[in-house]
Parts: C-alpha cells; sequence; structure tokens
C-alpha cells in the first residue's frame, strides 16, 4: 500500500482525503497495470478480519483501504492525534463517475440483486453523459462453480473494462476481489457494496447529519433490523473492546517512550 497508512486491528488504512484517493485511481488506470484493489473499510469489515484469515490477507494485500466508516477516523484521531477524513464508498464511486466522463474510462458493474447492475448502470448514464459502461452482471445468489467463475472473468475482460465496482457485500466481494485480481484485465477492482444498490435506488443512504455523526450504522439498521441486528450488535461491541484496548496499550507505550 503505497498511500500512509494508520492502524486498525492491523490492518492499514490509508490516511486519504477522497480527492487523493480519486488520484491515485487514475494514475492506476493511466498506468495500464491490472489488478490494483481498493477497499472501503467499515466497522464490520475490521472485526470481520479478526476471526476471518483470507478476508485479513485480502486487506492486508489491498493497494489501499480507504476509511468509509466514520468509527476508522475517530480510531486515528484519539489513538494516533491524526486526522483523517472519510472516504465513503458511495461518495467516491459517484465522484469518479463524474469526471470519468471526460476522461473516457471504462466501467463494469459487477454484482447486487437481479437487475441491479443495470439500473445503477442506467443512473449513471443518465446523471453523467457519455461515461462508458461497458459491462454489467449480477450473479446468481450462491455459490458460483469454478466454471463460472472462470466465465464471469473471461465476460469482464472481454468487455475491456478498466474499472470494476463490485457489490457482493462484506466479506464476500474483498475475497472476490483479491481471488480474481490476477485473471482480470481491468486496471482496478474496487468493492463498493451498497454503493451500487443506492445508485440502482433500491436502498436509501442514512441523511448527512447521520453520516457525519458515526451513525449510519443506525439507519441501516432501522431499515433492515432482523438481517442486521446481531451483526451490529456484536461487531460494534467488539470493535469498541478491541480498539479501546490498542488505544490504552499505544498510548501508554508511547508514555513510557517518552519518559
Amino acid at each position: 500500500m503505497g498511500n500512509a497508512t494508520f492502524d486498525v486491528l492491523g490492518i492499514p488504512i490509508g490516511r486519504i482525503t477522497l480527492a487523493e484517493a480519486i488520484s491515485s485511481l487514475n494514475g492506476w488506470v493511466d498506468s495500464g497495470t491490472p489488478g490494483h484493489v481498493v477497499n472501503f473499510a467499515n466497522v464490520h469489515m475490521m472485526v470481520e478480519a479478526q476471526t476471518d484469515p483470507v478476508l485479513r490477507d485480502a486487506l492486508l494485500q489491498a493497494d489501499l483501504n480507504c476509511p468509509d466508516g466514520r468509527p476508522l477516523s475517530w480510531v486515528a484521531r484519539f489513538s494516533r492525534g491524526t486526522r483523517v477524513s472519510q472516504v465513503a464508498g458511495p461518495d467516491f464511486m459517484e465522484r469518479f463517475c463524474e469526471q470519468s466522463a471526460a476522461l473516457e474510462h471504462r466501467h463494469f458493474i459487477f454484482g447486487g440483486a437481479q437487475g441491479v447492475a443495470e439500473q445503477a448502470a442506467a443512473a449513471l448514464m443518465a446523471k453523467f453523459p457519455g461515461i462508458q459502461i461497458v459491462g454489467t452482471y449480477s450473479p446468481p445468489f450462491r455459490q458460483l462453480s469454478e466454471e463460472e467463475q472462470a466465465q464471469t472473468c473471461e465476460r469482464i475482460n472481454a468487455s475491456g473494462a478498466q474499472l470494476v465496482w463490485v457489490c457482493l457485500g462484506c466479506p464476500k466481494q474483498e475475497k472476490w476481489m483479491f481471488e480474481h485480481r490476477h485473471q482480470l484485465k481491468a486496471e482496478a477492482l474496487l468493492g463498493v457494496g451498497q454503493a451500487i444498490d443506492i445508485l440502482a435506488g433500491t436502498k436509501s443512504r442514512a441523511p448527512e447529519f447521520m453520516r457525519r455523526s458515526g451513525l449510519e450504522w443506525a439507519y441501516r439498521l432501522a431499515c433492515e433490523p432482523r438481517r442486521l441486528f446481531r451483526r451490529y450488535l456484536v461487531t460494534n461491541f467488539l470493535f469498541i473492546l478491541w480498539t479501546g484496548r490498542d488505544t490504552i496499550l499505544h498510548l501508554r507505550s508511547r508514555t513510557s517512550r517518552a519518559g
């Protein structure tokens, strides 16, 4: 990971602004070198990575883990004294696609429920005339066979896509990009998850004041309580517990060195 980073539960998170993240992605596309991976890290992802070694490896080997969740920025501020901007997947995707039309980048949207990728593509083309969406695919909601995975990669490669926006949910999308990055010719794979659903209009995003306050999880919980209650109850508790422990250890270490 070439950008400056800070550590959250052993995972490097980019100390980067939205504009800087976009600039990095443009540089990778211009380089013509395939296989760069961008994740948008939140509390759920950080906690899952503590018990899922494949996800952890995927995050450790990514080119950039953006601080999607506001709590990750708080960790940097309270434990390291570093101010870190939030770089959320929906904001990044929309801002990048806005300037991408003039640069003639070629995009592929992969994932979502049946028809969602097509709806997201239509929304982008309506909002940003001239943007090149060269393909979409919403895979079946099940484990794909090796043959189906190979066909999916062939389909993306045949489109000539330079950027692949992946919406499979965490941790599935992060693992998929990690596993297939060397089979794809695209310069960058980006796991943006719910951003595609928001573009398609199948899900709504939390109001801005909730996002600024780090309460986007509460909005999502209110929208899908049965599916998300257990996840947020457990992951939020563990994140507070583990990052609190790490912060105390870091501050003690810094104090002892200063002494």
